[in-house]
């Protein structure tokens, strides 16, 4: 059986050759939805398979970009993920995608395969210590873009959540349930995500309750049970946690099961993250809903159009930073605190 060419789908959907071309490539600003449907219609009819290598040897591209996640294990970014790796499969993109666990050394091997097969760009959580990889990268005009984290002295194209706004309403909502002595519980604070969340929660306390001091447990997340369990042994645990990820919460149920803490009678809790088992918990968990499916979408949307605009020789678009809000869910671990 003869193979299938472009020549043929052309003449199946009664257009022409670089019509099919345009459509295969993604480029479909003067071309209507009727002839898009039509197209894809002869494409299935016909079984046509377009040749990649040839496709990408032509046009001096892969149509593979690659991710690098800082840690699987969230449900945040396997969402963000997903996002990413839908909207390319839309495009007829290709996705690499590298875990790094948190090691910078990891990211930087990660960085050098992904140059090494030629993918078309990166889409990236960043880590700080490697801010002068990254900016070789933007140096030598290589497509990337920077997400749910910013590395400040890199000018890349950046998809985050207003993480500042986010804790500062979390623990506004703490404290008109009647909570003071309120803590922030995160991993270390070595990342942008972060600091912005410490500094929202910071505001709150310091507007609502100045007579408070705030309380920031910063430890590597297998530190802080034991952390907790210091703050216990001098009578001093909160009344209230904002865990800052679902690793850091699972610590903190963790330690509150082992003495047997009721939620939130002693202990409320706020999570960021929407994770797929608060509803079900009891107490039902507040959680701090991060719209990660749409900012994977955004950044692989924002990567492609630099990697398109480069491919036609054409400037790329003005750097930007597209923010998403969140959205605080309470549920009853949040609920009123008991007086006294």
């Amino acid at each position: 059986m003869a193979k299938v060419t472009m020549a043929d789908v052309a003449r199946e959907a009664g257009v022409s050759k670089s019509t099919i071309s345009q459509y295969l490539n993604g480029r479909y600003e003067y071309m209507s939805a009727a002839t898009r449907a039509r197209i894809a219609a002869s494409i299935e009819a016909l079984d046509y398979r377009p040749n990649i290598l040839a496709r990408g040897l032509k046009q001096k591209r892969t149509f593979t970009i690659g991710v690098i996640v800082a840690n699987m294990l969230h449900h945040f970014s396997i969402e963000i993920c997903r996002g990413i790796e839908s909207y390319c499969r839309e495009q007829g993109i290709s996705v690499i995608l590298c875990n790094t666990d948190e090691d910078q050394s990891r990211e930087q091997n990660d960085l050098e395969m992904l140059r090494s097969k030629q993918v078309d760009g990166v889409i990236a959580f960043p880590s700080g210590p490697l801010t002068p990889v990254y900016r070789k990268l933007v140096d030598e005009q290589f497509p990337l873009v920077f997400i749910d984290r910013k590395l400040e002295d890199v000018p890349v194209n950046r998809v985050v959540v207003e993480n500042e706004q986010a804790a500062y309403e979390a623990t506004l909502h703490l404290i008109e349930a009647g909570y003071q002595r309120i803590a922030m519980l995160t991993a270390p604070l070595s990342i942008s995500t972060r600091l912005e969340r410490v500094e929202g929660y910071r505001k709150a306390m310091q507007e609502q309750l100045p007579q408070i001091e705030p309380i920031v447990i910063s430890e590597d997340v297998r530190q802080l049970r034991q952390r907790l369990g210091e703050l216990e042994q001098q009578n001093d645990l909160p009344e209230a946690i904002i865990a800052g990820n679902d690793l850091v919460l699972l610590e903190a149920l963790a330690f509150l099961k082992e003495r047997r803490l009721r939620i939130p009678q002693d202990m409320a809790l706020i999570v960021f993250d929407n994770i797929p088992f608060a509803e079900l918990l009891t107490p039902t968990l507040s959680t701090i809903v991060q719209p990660a499916h749409e900012m994977g979408r955004e950044a692989a949307a924002m990567l492609l159009a630099d990697i398109e605009a480069e491919s036609r020789g054409q400037e790329w678009p003005p750097i930007q930073e597209k923010q998403f809000s969140c959205r605080l869910m309470i549920r009853e671990s949040s609920g009123p605190a008991v007086q006294e």
